[in-house]
């Protein structure tokens, strides 16, 4: 019988004292040379971006925090430290606090209006889509065609619309046996014009924010709340209306800031021979137009930049507010 003993050669990575492979490790580097080059590589494509935000943003808000303390002027490189006598100036200006409360009041008008109309319209619009009736894109394109026409063009059409004298609002109004109204040239129905343009401009966004939510609502419920012998405005509150309360945080929160903020629309509907911007008699002066008039009628830069900030501290405030009710109210899936 013979015995035939093999012997191993010692190889590479052989621990010579317990015979048990030793496994070699791997260089860390090449992969955190990768992970630095991604990071590069993202930082390098957000760079362009974020140097716009910082320069149209960041920047000019820090300035304008800036001037808000100062008496400051375009025309002059004198500046001279004032504290917050600037806001001590807005709470004694009646015209200020007049301001605020015509944004407050179309601020509350705009608001349920908007979320009632547009819902209102969009489900009329999803109706017809899902029963195949035709006509149901030509509609939806007609919808939100307002939105995307330029709005001081729009204006000076309903500028003539609500002429007292010629336009076609007291035309309807007085073959309806109802009497004319003054419009744009009244303190008291100015600014319901102003806002009957508002919405007929942006009412197409919020549609088609609205036509989105509908079109995540499962028609598996649906179809069994029909089963179930609910009726339709049973089925539009226990199904879609939860359903939908994301999207309609969200309209009611674009809402509210471009309500803040309305300026063009007013500009141009207000101007000319109606008293000027804002009127007739300050009727019209939104917080956003006399932030405006401040600034660059006026020459007040300081002054506006206070009231910019008091602006931006109210649309804050009622972020924040609506975002607390929304965590207790609207339902995420």
């Amino acid at each position: 019988m013979t015995v035939t003993a093999t012997t191993t050669s010692p190889t590479r990575g052989t621990d010579y004292t317990s015979n048990t492979p030793v496994k070699r490790r791997r260089s860390v580097l090449p992969l955190q040379f990768r992970r630095l080059q991604d990071r590069l590589v993202a930082y390098g494509l957000m760079l362009p971006a974020t140097a716009v935000f910082v320069l149209f943003f960041y920047i000019p808000a820090a300035y304008l925090l800036y001037i808000s303390f100062f008496h400051w002027s375009v025309l002059s490189s004198a500046t001279k430290f004032v504290g917050l006598a600037n806001f001590r100036i807005l709470i004694h200006q009646p015209l200020f606090l007049h301001s605020l409360l015509t944004s407050a009041y179309y601020t509350v008008v705009m608001i349920p209006a908007t979320v009632l109309l547009s819902l209102g319209i969009a489900l009329l619009l999803k109706e017809a889509v899902s029963s195949r009736r035709r006509g149901a894109g030509i509609w939806r394109g007609a919808v939100f065609l307002p939105h995307v026409t330029p709005v001081v063009a729009t204006s000076i059409i309903w500028v003539w619309i609500f002429n007292p004298h010629f336009g076609l609002a007291n035309f309807v109004l007085t073959h309806m046996g109802l009497p004319a109204l003054g419009w744009l040239e009244s303190v008291h129905w100015a600014l319901p014009a102003v806002i009957i343009d508002s919405l007929w401009h942006s009412l197409g966004l919020y549609v088609i924010i609205f036509l989105a939510g509908l079109s995540m609502v499962p028609r598996e419920l649906l179809e069994v709340a029909r089963l179930d012998g609910a009726k339709r405005y049973q089925i539009f509150r226990r199904v879609i209306w939860p359903l939908i309360s994301p999207t309609t945080f969200f309209v009611v929160l674009l809402s509210t800031i471009n309500s803040w903020q309305a300026f063009s629309q007013i500009y141009a509907m207000t101007g000319g021979p109606h008293g000027g911007a804002g009127g007739p008699a300050f009727a019209t002066t939104t917080d956003a137009l006399l932030v405006y008039q401040t600034a660059f009628v006026y020459e007040h830069f300081s002054l506006a930049a206070a009231m910019s900030l008091v602006l931006f501290g109210i649309i804050m405030t009622l972020t924040l507010v609506q975002k607390w009710i929304s965590d207790r109210v609207v339902f995420y899936r």
